[in-house]
Formats: C-alpha cells, sequence, structure tokens
C-alpha cells in the first residue's frame, strides 16, 4: 500500500527455538510385609550383611519361589488408591541381566501382564492443578546392594535386600518441570504412607526413584532421545538433578548436537550428572514368563473388600480437615502432606476442645517438625498454658525444646525452670510504675506522640522479671499509666 514502509519478513530459523522438558518418573517402593516376597527371609533393615538369605532368594538350583499373598495385597491397595485398573491376571517374568548384587542372574518382575494400568495422580504445583497418569504398577523382586571400599579396588555385595518386594510405579511422561516432578513423589510418598505399605525412607533406599527426561520444541508432540537419571535418593537430589540435565541437554540441543541416549548417574559431590552407560530397551532384557511361577488371578470379591477397607486417603483428609475443623486450604494441605502430623494434629484437636482448630493448626505450621515428634497429650497441654496465659508463645518454645529432649510434660518443665508467666496486674502495675518514675525523658516522648517509645518501657519491665511477665499485660498497664 502506498505510502506504507514495508517491513522485511523474518525467517523462522533465526529465532532461538524454545523447547519444553517431558519427564516420567519410575518409582520404586519397598512394600512393608514381614518376608520376602518368594521366600520367608526377614526384611529388615540394618541386619549383618548375609545374614537375610536363604536358597530361594540366593537363587541355588532347584530352589522355588512362593508368592507372598502379604505383598500382592499391598501392591493392590496402591493401585486402588491411584485409580489404577487392576488387571484380573498378571504374569511374572524374567527380567534377564548379569550384575554381581543379582545372584540368579535374572530378576523376577512384570512385563506384559502387569497387576494394573492405567491410573493417576493429581498434583498442584503454585495454585495449579495437573493431573499425572500412571502407566502401570507391576510387582518385583529388589536386587542385592553393591558395598565399595574406600581404601582399597574391591567391592562387597550384601544380599539381605535380594528379594525384598517391591512394586515399581511408572508414570506417563506427563510432568513438564523438576517441581511437578518433586510434588508427585510426594504425592506418591504420602499415599504409600497413609495405606502403610511402605516407610517412605529414601535414605534407606525403602522409596527410590528413576527419572526420564528428554526435550522437545514447544508445540511439538513427538518424544526427544532420553536420559535416564539414578541415585537420586531425596526430593532435593531429583529437583536438582532433573534442573541440571534440563540445561544440559538445552545447551547441546542449541548448539546442534544431539542427545545420546543414556543412563546417567546424579553425582552429589560435584551437583551434575555423569554418564553411567547406554541405555537399555525392554527386548535387551530378554523379558519371558517365569516357568515357576503361575499367574496371579484376582478374585473380584477380594479386591472389592480391599477397596472398601482402604483407609481415608490424603486428599479426602484435606478436603475434611476444611469442612470439618475450618480450616484455610493452604493449612489442610500442609498438615495432610505428612501422616504422622495430620494424625497428631487431630489427636490434638479432639483431646483439647477447648482449643480451636486453627490455633492448634498455627502452631503445627510454625513448628512441624517439633510438633509432630511430640505427643498429643504434650501438644495440647502446651497450647492450653499458652491459651491460659501461663507461659508466653516464646516461652512455649523454649519448653516444646525441652519436652522433646527429656520426655517431660510441659507443666513438670515449667515448674523446675521457674517460666511460669506473671499476669498479677497490680504486681507489674508497681513495677510499670517504677520503671516510669525512673525514665522521665521517655514518658515526656511518650506521651508527645512518640509510640514508640512504649517498646522500651515493655522491655525494661521484661528485662525486671526476667522475661516473665504478659507482655500484652505489660503493653497494657503501661498504656494506662502514660495517659
Amino acid at each position: 500500500m502506498a505510502g506504507r514502509a514495508s517491513v522485511p519478513a523474518v525467517s523462522r530459523r533465526n529465532l532461538p527455538v524454545e523447547y519444553e522438558a517431558v519427564i516420567g518418573l519410575e518409582v520404586h517402593a519397598h512394600l512393608l510385609t514381614a518376608s520376602k516376597i518368594f521366600c520367608g527371609c526377614a526384611t529388615a533393615f540394618g541386619a549383618p550383611p548375609n545374614t537375610q538369605v536363604c536358597e530361594v532368594c540366593l537363587g541355588m538350583p532347584g530352589s522355588l519361589p512362593v508368592l507372598n499373598h502379604k505383598a500382592v495385597e499391598f501392591a493392590l491397595k496402591m493401585a486402588l488408591a491411584t485409580n489404577c485398573r487392576v488387571n484380573p491376571e498378571s504374569v511374572f517374568a524374567r527380567k534377564n541381566y548379569f550384575y554381581p548384587d543379582l545372584p540368579k542372574g535374572y530378576q523376577i518382575s512384570q512385563y506384559e501382564l502387569p497387576l494394573a494400568e492405567h491410573g493417576f495422580l493429581d498434583i498442584k504445583v503454585e495454585g495449579v492443578a495437573r493431573r499425572i497418569g500412571i502407566t502401570r504398577i507391576h510387582m518385583e523382586e529388589d536386587a542385592g546392594k553393591l558395598i565399595h571400599s574406600e581404601s582399597r579396588p574391591v567391592s562387597f555385595v550384601d544380599f539381605n535386600r535380594t528379594g525384598v518386594p517391591l512394586i515399581e510405579i511408572v508414570s506417563e511422561p506427563d510432568l513438564r518441570t523438576p517441581d511437578e516432578a518433586v510434588e508427585y513423589l510426594k504425592g506418591l510418598r504420602n499415599i504409600l504412607l497413609y495405606l502403610e505399605i511402605c516407610d517412605g525412607n529414601m535414605e534407606e533406599g525403602s522409596l527410590r526413584c528413576d527419572a526420564n527426561i528428554s526435550l522437545r520444541p514447544v508445540g511439538q508432540t513427538g518424544l526427544g532421545a532420553r536420559a535416564e537419571l539414578k541415585n537420586m535418593n531425596s526430593f532435593r537430589f531429583v529437583k536438582a538433578a532433573l534442573e541440571y540435565e534440563i540445561k544440559r541437554q538445552r545447551a547441546l540441543l542449541t548448539a546442534g548436537r544431539e542427545i545420546v541416549q543414556e543412563t546417567r548417574l546424579w553425582d552429589t559431590a560435584a551437583n551434575q550428572t555423569v554418564s553411567m552407560r547406554g541405555k537399555e530397551e525392554a527386548h535387551d532384557y530378554r523379558y519371558f514368563p517365569d516357568p515357576d511361577l503361575v499367574p496371579v488371578r484376582i478374585e473380584a470379591g477380594w479386591l472389592e473388600s480391599l477397596r472398601k477397607n482402604l483407609p481415608e486417603l490424603p486428599a479426602a483428609v484435606c478436603i475434611r480437615f476444611q469442612t470439618e475443623y475450618g480450616l484455610p486450604e493452604y493449612d489442610a494441605e500442609v498438615l495432610t502432606s505428612d501422616k504422622t502430623r495430620a494424625d497428631k494434629f487431630e489427636a490434638t484437636v479432639k483431646g483439647f476442645p477447648h482449643l480451636s482448630p486453627k490455633q492448634v493448626s498455627n502452631w503445627f505450621l510454625d513448628d512441624p517438625t517439633s510438633m509432630s515428634t511430640i505427643t498429643p497429650a504434650a501438644s495440647g497441654s502446651l497450647l492450653t498454658l499458652v491459651e491460659k496465659g501461663t507461659i508466653s508463645r516464646n516461652q512455649a518454645k523454649e519448653v516444646l525444646k525441652e519436652v522433646m529432649a527429656t520426655g517431660k510434660d510441659p507443666e513438670t518443665i515449667i515448674k523446675e525452670k521457674g517460666l511460669a508467666q506473671i499476669s498479677d496486674a497490680s504486681a507489674l502495675k508497681s513495677l510499670a510504675q517504677e520503671i516510669i518514675n525512673a525514665n522521665p525523658q521517655e514518658a515526656a516522648d511518650y506521651r508527645a506522640g512518640k509510640t514508640k517509645v512504649m517498646g522500651f518501657f515493655v522491655g525494661q519491665l521484661m528485662k525486671q522479671t526476667r522475661g516473665q511477665a504478659n507482655p500484652q499485660l505489660a503493653n497494657e498497664i503501661f498504656q494506662r499509666l502514660l495517659k
């Protein structure tokens, strides 16, 4: 059009490509059974090396596995709690690979016909709700543990963990950020704890997580070459490893280089991922049905009984805390994110009905670790003493530390340490008047409108009473005397 300057076209090839992460998690959870999945050996953590083993879990010739009924029950509970469809028949398979901690030369797992499929878990990150698909939940046995010598180039193997029952929870590649991955992992752990089928101890290896991550241009639906990240035994490491891997892959793609499909380890000392080996595919494991184990058939009646008897799960408890106790959504979410905390909060509220649920919640949110450690009786007694004015909030925090250290009840500690708050108005009034008389200039300043001087007067009173004066009462007394 005449009179309008032409604008040169801009080639999209000159614009930087925006990438998004595609993340899927493989979560392994030890089931809290007393014995292993295919034999009667104990599963207790921390026993001397190779003291909880037998012919079956060591794979001796002629030994035959027998499936642990309780392990199946626990696995079914997790499947139901994560909205999975339980397959009426599932099959155990041999996953063949050679590694020093695998005595049989194969791992008994499930492949083509897993226990359950097509579930989901709802998460929320920064107020945004997301539904993360669960591809499958299958059962398998754990491998042993390699222990590397720090003084010489040798390794030892402890087979105690061999045969401990696991469930593997495989997500769809629906996660987009490290924060979403951590929230999803926390959600699974919380459900496992509410079901009481796993202790969730990541440091001891009871809950382990591998992450598959790739990058692709925003708007693209295909998947790029992925890296599998291992050796992440905390939520912090999961987030850090994924953040590092996103930066690493983005830098390679931006430079026009290809991503190598491989397994990488998280190096906690260097805070980076390092290459471990090429990523295996399913055909590398040569899966085939285990001839020593019959197919697992789940009776409909048993499954329905388990469904009806599931305990109240975190999402339901969160809603109930809001409706029954009138808590804000934030309070309810924080409280129910830890089963021990939620249980002790509710026990405190029920055991001390004169305390408002919000008042109790505030304390649990202010110091969640301490309040979750002491008994509901101790926490209720402590909050009651604060409400009565026997001790101040600051004194209560000191008492709380002593309760944790000694196990004594709050009232005993207060008596022993002489921490009872002074709430005698007449005694405080007399002291306050003495302080005003001794500080005429500050009194004149306050009367002239410099109200910040009130902090000086209250501070002097607290000093004279060794911190035992009721600060609110002291403030009111000074205001009356200084009018």
